[in-house]
Formats: structure tokens, sequence, C-alpha cells
């Protein structure tokens, strides 16, 4: 794996655990499970490939149109997650950030999400940012108010808009993806760090997330190292569009 040529942002549209599930006889509940158990084992691999960010689809805005029981499993499902992983954070030296709207969620999983940053604020080895109750189309109105509240307490003017301003006031200010990871075949983006990704590349392998091991990831990134990446613009003098 060449090092120079690695995506330093990873995102990851985690998709497929209740499929796996169906597919097998299992609830829904029980590929959840999975998924979480695979997510343990696949960021470990990860940031030993020395890969700094990660970014996950946890849970969608839109996921609250699930079945309550289903909502319900996967509320406490995350702060088991957030509970049980926190020593392997501090013992990884990984920072979590989330990103999302805090507002609507069960008082005990948003604790469970400030303990989580609160105690890794400190570590600097690697960034796993979770998108809870997330949704790119909410997150550049959200930066847009704050913004428009910046310029009414002329802390800024229209003038001084523009990109760097807008990433800055995004729920994280982190680089920009490089690479979007999409399981399950799904040829689409469904709402994921709209802004972030406007130049990364995309991979979609027909694979369920609780089959996306670290070999599975490993043949990601030679993907992406094949990839030419032009950002709008031409890699050489031969090249025309």
């Amino acid at each position: 794996m060449n090092d120079n040529k690695l995506p330093i942002h990873v995102g990851i549209i985690m998709d497929g655990n209740g499929r796996w599930a169906k597919k097998r006889g299992f609830s829904r509940s029980i590929g959840h499970k999975m998924g979480a158990q695979n997510l343990k084992k696949l960021l470990k691999h990860i940031y030993k490939k020395n890969i700094k960010i990660v970014s996950i689809y946890a849970f969608s805005t839109e996921n609250f149109k699930r079945d309550k029981k289903e909502v319900e499993y996967l509320m406490d499902l995350s702060i088991k997650f957030f509970t049980d992983e926190l020593k392997t954070f501090m013992k990884e030296n990984i920072k979590v950030l989330f990103s999302g709207r805090r507002d609507n969620l069960r008082f005990d999983v948003v604790q469970a999400m400030n303990e989580l940053e609160e105690n890794t604020k400190n570590n600097n080895n690697g960034i796993l940012n979770i998108c809870f109750n997330y949704g790119g189309r909410l997150e550049i109105i959200d930066a847009i108010k704050k913004i428009v509240m910046k310029v009414n307490d002329n802390d800024i003017t229209i003038d001084d808009i523009n990109e760097n301003l807008v990433s800055e006031n995004m729920y994280q200010d982190l680089p920009p993806l490089d690479f979007v990871i999409r399981t399950s075949g799904e040829l689409r983006i469904s709402n994921f760090m709209i802004w972030e990704s406007s130049y990364a590349e995309y991979y979609f392998p027909n694979i369920l997330f609780p089959d996306f091991n670290a070999k599975e990831f490993d043949i990601a990134i030679e993907e992406f190292q094949k990839r030419n990446r032009r950002f709008g613009g031409i890699t050489n003098e031969n090249e025309s569009n």
C-alpha cells in the first residue's frame, strides 16, 4: 500500500445491516449489532494504516422514520458503543467528534456523546467523526444560520463570506473528504457530508456492512490509489477534459 497516496479523510456510509440480518433470518436489530462489532474491528485496522480522519454515517435524521422499536434499539446500541469504546479510543489516542443535531435526542444519548467527546478531546493520533442525527442539507442550513448571526453581530461582513468561512462553520472544521465508501451496492450518498465531499472519490462495493472487513477496506484503498484525482482541472497536457 502506497502511503504517499493514502486518503487523509475517509467517509463510510455503513449500509446493509438490516439486509444482512434478513438474509440470515435474523431481526434487523441483530444486523445493527453485528455492524457495530464490525465497526470496532474496522476502525482499528484503518488507523493502523495511517489514515488520520474517519467520518462514519451512524444515524441520519431520516432514520427517525423507521419503526420505533428499531430506533430505540439503535439509540441503546449507540450508548453502549460510545461507553464501551472509550477505553479503546483512549488507548489508541483517537479523538471523537460528533456531527449532527442533538436537540431531539434522548438525554442519555446526548450525555454519552458529551462524555466521549470530553474524555477524548486531547487525543491526537487520529479523529473519528460520528455523524449522528445528521443530514448534509441541515448541516449547510445550520452553517448559514451561524454565519448570518456573525454578520448581524458585526463580527464579519458579507464580503468575508467565502468557501473557507463556510467550511469553518460546518459541524466540524475538518479537511475535506478524500474518499467515500458506501457499502451494500447502493449507488447514492443519501445526504452524507455534501459540502465536505464535493471532490471526493466514491466507492460502492456490493458488500453489506457487517461483511466489509479489513481485507475489503484494503481493496477499497487500492482502488483509491488507482484513481487520477483532478479536482476539476487537467492533470497533464495530453488530457483535454
